[in-house]
Formats: C-alpha cells, sequence, structure tokens
C-alpha cells in the first residue's frame, strides 16, 4: 500500500518543472509584475535551494506574464525553442537586498508609487521550488487583479514529492520567519495585511498566527485584515487546537476546499487520517469557528489541489482578491445568484457550496 500512495504522489505531482529563464534583452510583449520576497531557504552555488538558513534573505522578483496562455497556467519555455515573451514566464530582474531595512524602504516605495496600503502575502504549499513559487505567485497575483502588492515567504521545501516529512519539519522551522516577514511588511507602511496560504503553506501560516497570539496577545493580529487558506493539508483536529490558541481569528476567514482534491486525499491516507482541512465533506466539525469554507469540487481542474489559482471561471469570480469579503456578507450570503454566472448553497452559517449555474440546472 505505502509503495502505492508513493507512485500515486509522484503521478499527481508530476507537473512540469522548470526554473528561472531570464529573457534575453530587448525581448518584451509580456506584463511585468513585481514579487517582493522573504525566505528563509539557504543560498547555495544554483541559487536558493531546499536547504534551510537560520538568516532571512529579502529579494524582488520582476515576472513577464505572457498575454497568449489561458488564465490559471503558469507556462514554462520549452527546451525546443527560444523563449517567447508572448507565450512564457520570463524573468526581467532580480535583485537582493542587502538587508531587511533595504527590503522595508523598497517596498515602501513600492506602496507609495502605487498610493497603496495593501500588501497580499502569498506562503507556498509543499513540494515547490524557488521558482515555482514565485512564478506561482506572480500567476494568481495577476491573473487575480489583485490591487496590493505582491509579497511572497519562500520557505524551504524539498521541491520533491517525496520530500513531505522534511517540507513538514521545514513548516515547523519556519514559523519564526513568516512573523518576521509581516514584521517587515508592517514596517514597510502597510496598514492592511492579506495573508495567502496554500497546501501546506496553510500550516504553516496557522502556526505563524498562533505564535503572534501566544507572544503578543490579541491585538497581535490586528494587522491581518483577512487570512484566505487554499486547499489546506492540516489535520483538522490541530487546526481546531491552533484556532482555540489564536483566539478570536482574522476577519474574514475564508477556506477554499474541495472534496475532489487528489492530493489532500492521499496526504491523509498518509498521515493516517480520514480527512485534512481542506477535503472535508461537510462542516460540522469547524461550525462552531467564525470562518467561511467555499467548496469548490465543482470547479476541480486538474488534480483539484489549487482550484482556486487555475480554474479560469473562479479566477474570474474571485478578481480582486482583498475585497473578498465584500460577496461573503450576512445579507449576501442569503442570496441565489450572487455572483454572475454563479449559484450559492448555503447548507448553513460557515458552508457556501460553488457550483456553475449550468450544472445547477442540470441537476448536477
Amino acid at each position: 500500500m505505502r509503495k502505492l500512495l508513493i507512485v500515486v504522489m509522484l503521478v499527481a505531482g508530476c507537473a512540469a518543472r522548470g526554473d528561472f529563464e531570464t529573457a534575453p534583452a530587448g525581448l518584451d510583449g509580456g506584463t511585468p509584475e513585481a514579487i517582493f520576497v522573504g525566505t528563509t531557504r539557504a543560498e547555495g552555488d544554483a541559487g536558493f535551494g531546499f536547504e534551510r538558513s537560520e538568516v532571512a534573505s529579502f529579494l524582488r522578483y520582476d515576472v513577464s506574464i505572457p498575454p497568449e496562455r489561458e488564465a490559471g497556467k503558469v507556462n514554462w519555455p520549452p527546451k525546443t525553442r527560444k523563449p517567447d515573451a508572448r507565450k512564457d514566464f520570463l524573468l526581467l530582474h532580480w535583485q537582493r537586498f542587502g538587508s531587511a531595512g533595504e527590503f522595508r524602504s523598497a517596498l515602501r516605495g513600492a506602496l507609495q508609487r502605487r498610493g497603496q496600503t495593501d500588501v497580499v502575502v502569498y506562503v507556498h504549499g509543499f513540494n515547490n521550488t524557488m521558482a515555482e513559487g514565485v512564478y506561482r505567485v506572480a500567476q494568481m497575483h495577476h491573473d487575480l487583479a489583485v490591487p496590493g502588492v505582491a509579497v511572497h515567504f519562500a520557505w524551504p521545501s524539498r521541491g520533491s514529492a517525496l520530500g513531505y516529512v522534511y517540507d513538514r519539519d521545514s513548516v515547523m522551522a519556519s514559523r519564526s520567519g513568516l512573523v518576521a516577514l509581516i514584521d517587515e511588511v508592517e514596517g514597510a507602511g502597510a496598514q492592511s495585511i492579506v495573508l495567502v496560504a496554500h497546501s501546506m503553506g496553510a500550516f504553516l501560516s496557522m502556526e505563524a498566527l498562533r505564535q503572534e497570539a501566544l507572544k503578543g496577545g490579541p491585538k497581535a493580529l490586528a494587522r491581518i485584515k483577512g487570512v484566505v487558506l487554499i486547499a489546506p493539508d492540516l489535520d483538522l483536529d490541530v487546526f481546531r487546537a491552533q484556532a482555540r490558541d489564536i483566539g478570536k481569528l482574522p476577519e474574514p476567514f475564508v477556506i477554499f476546499g474541495s472534496s475532489r482534491d487528489r492530493i489532500l486525499n492521499i496526504s491523509a491516507t498518509i498521515s493516517g487520517t480520514g480527512t485534512r482541512l481542506g477535503n472535508i465533506d461537510g462542516v460540522k466539525e469547524i461550525a462552531d469557528l467564525n470562518v467561511i469554507y467555499l467548496d469548490t469540487a465543482a470547479y476541480t481542474t486538474g488534480t483539484g489541489h489549487l482550484n482556486l489559482g487555475e480554474n479560469p471561471a473562479l479566477l474570474q469570480l474571485f478578481g480582486g482578491l482583498v475585497g473578498i469579503a465584500d460577496a461573503f456578507t450576512a445579507d449576501a450570503r442569503a442570496r441565489v445568484g450572487l455572483l454572475p454566472g454563479l449559484v450559492l448553497t448555503v447548507r448553513n452559517a460557515t458552508e457556501i457550496v460553488l457550483a456553475p449555474v449550468g450544472a445547477i440546472a442540470e441537476g448536477q
């Protein structure tokens, strides 16, 4: 059984891998997206790999988003031709800041130039390389048309389907690193910080919030104006314990899950538990918490592990992620057809089932 699970996990996670490809001089055609990065990955000869560092590094990556692609897709340049800015994700420029102070200053400048005080901090999930995390953040930030500045916390994932235990240990070692990055973001002048975490990154984010709450009390999380967990690879009992320690959860607190998430179904089996937070069937066990659970099973794309980031329909529906709470007020939840092309089936105060209008009409 263990060998079978490993084989299935390899197949499920065998999407094309890639590394940064620098755009040749004079090549244009894409849309630049700036990603500020704090990382606890150690820097080696080949860049920032999977080894852990006790000292954080701060960087900025300018990524070119190609116009000729389907929303939700990250297109890596194939080896069979020259890079094409119209079709491929490419690296325009990157820099490493000499200190946390330089990072704060650069981020402050970016906020001032845009006339904004919103920052979205993205935390990647299991089995990611540095390039994959940065490119995915650039893709989601661009496709969701998020108005805030994008900041990415790159924790030292092994970047391997067989590195599950290593990644879990890296999460535990990275809690203070994420808290420190949020401190830097606030120090740069951000007044509204939204935390968006995917997969195992949700575990890390909850641990960081718990650490802040236990150390600084309820007011410590006042700067967090929203939390979005996407396909959280997080044990249900652990999540409840974290939420209990945190006390009052940041609002809004939104969870995108799916019972059709194949990766989480495998994770649940390997972990010896029936479910993870991201693939629960019904919200009875978390109904006492002040969270909104969005069931995206009807919009499953691929493995179903990143429906929000990869499904064009959901990307269109939830464009402008910073203002996501506006669509789910108490009054709005009682209405059907709140968003164009979408039916909201409300089972209780916590769960909202998302489904295309066509699917409802056909009785699916």
